[in-house]
């Protein structure tokens, strides 16, 4: 089998603390200090989209990469602190740009005009990502220190979202990620794996860990969470339903819907936000469907109006969702009867109305009694008060096709 074998040296400068060094953990001194990495590797061929190196710092992972991809492996470059991070992927159509970040999971268009330098951290990791890949086109880029700047949680839902953006084709390049972080190994499901920890390599499929949602009906005042996130208005109707979406007990996503006016029993979702750092696997839309799925036991209809790229292209794809209505122009401006209310003058949007699932596809609906507060919730709002009224448990592995 072929190997890699590389050899690394550096010079040894003597000072007195050096000698002391030396003289407290009997370490030997020479001219040189050297570390040899070795690591038996057969040929990787095209037939993969995902690689995966990984070991505990200092284990040559860094070193590896660069002599198996040379000048392959991305270098980070300064972000300019006068651009919007939506102007610094090149001439690339708007389409493409913004096709590229809901890929990697960065899917807030009120971010997308910021500059670089005021995003989160965990937003800049995918704003880094997605301009790796974007150079990238066609090619082999690897990414050193791949999440190892964000907590753990992005790291693994950040992972999870590029996988399927990769494996959908909507990232036309091969990624290999370096890191020192095992957890993420079964979020980005690589197609093979070199484990410098032992010198080892192996091709594996690993299945994604499954994610469990819970959706409560809650009030009003879990809105204030997820207001500054949503891509149009912050406000919300006063006679809205809200439904709150919780993995682990977290707070993920919010969903809201009004009721349609003069249409008997027609609804429609007003609102729909996942907050920034559980973008890009899908948890908004299962939300939204699940939150359908309650209107339609409840014998309703139920529309949702958007313009983000993403909601519709999953809308279309779905057997779950039908289109009604394509508006290039937008909503007319009309006088309507509830405050706060915003059409969609001048701004293109397409309307999808929600069919009944397909059997054993729909989300799992268990009484509608809710279970004691816990603290991660009481954290959340001064306000959500969790009341007995609508639940649902929705249970989805983020697939890849």
């Amino acid at each position: 089998m072929p190997s890699v074998d590389v050899v690394v040296t550096c010079p040894v400068f003597d000072s007195f603390r050096v000698q002391q060094v030396a003289g407290m953990f009997d370490v030997p001194i020479s001219r040189r200090a050297s570390e040899r990495f070795h690591v038996d590797l057969p040929e990787l061929g095209d037939d993969w989209q995902i690689g995966l190196i990984v070991g505990p710092s200092g284990s040559g992972k860094t070193t590896i990469a660069r002599k198996i991809f040379g000048d392959r492996v991305y270098r980070r470059r300064r972000w300019p602190r006068n651009r919007a991070v939506v102007d610094c992927l090149g001439n690339r159509p708007i389409k493409e740009i913004t096709g590229l970040f809901t890929a990697v999971g960065f899917s807030s268009p009120p971010s997308w005009i910021k500059p670089f330098h005021v995003l989160s951290g965990g937003e800049q990791f995918r704003c880094d990502l997605a301009r790796a890949l974007s150079e990238a086109e066609g090619q082999v880029v690897a990414f050193d220190e791949f999440t190892s700047v964000v907590d753990r949680t992005v790291a693994r839902i950040g992972s999870a979202a590029i996988a399927k953006g990769i494996r959908r084709g909507q990232i036309n390049c091969r990624l290999v990620a370096v890191t020192c972080h095992y957890d993420v190994t079964e979020w980005l499901q690589p197609d093979w794996i070199i484990d410098m920890a032992t010198s080892s390599f192996d091709r594996r499929c690993l299945q994604r860990p499954p994610i469990q949602l819970e959706i409560f009906r809650c009030q009003r005042g879990a809105w204030r969470m997820f207001a500054r996130h949503h891509y149009l208005s912050g406000s919300l109707g006063n006679a809205a339903r809200c439904f709150i979406a919780l993995w682990q007990e977290v707070p993920v996503a919010f969903c809201a819907t009004v009721s349609l006016i003069g249409h008997r029993k027609r609804w429609r979702i007003s609102r729909i936000v996942t907050l920034p750092d559980f973008q890009g696997i899908g948890i908004g839309m299962k939300v939204a469907e699940s939150v359908a799925q309650l209107h339609r036991a409840e014998g309703h209809r139920v529309n949702v109006t958007a313009s983000h790229p993403a909601l519709i292209a999953h809308c279309r794809r779905s057997p779950e969702w039908r289109a009604v209505g394509v508006k290039k122009t937008g909503s007319q401006k009309t006088r309507r009867f509830i405050s706060n209310y915003r059409g969609s003058p001048g701004r293109a949007v397409v309307s999808f109305e929600y069919l009944a699932p397909r059997k054993g596809t729909g989300p799992c609906f268990r009484p509608a009694v809710c279970s004691k507060r816990t603290s991660s919730r009481r954290k959340m709002d001064q306000s959500p008060n969790w009341p007995p009224a609508e639940r649902a448990t929705c249970g989805f592995a983020t697939r890849n096709e």
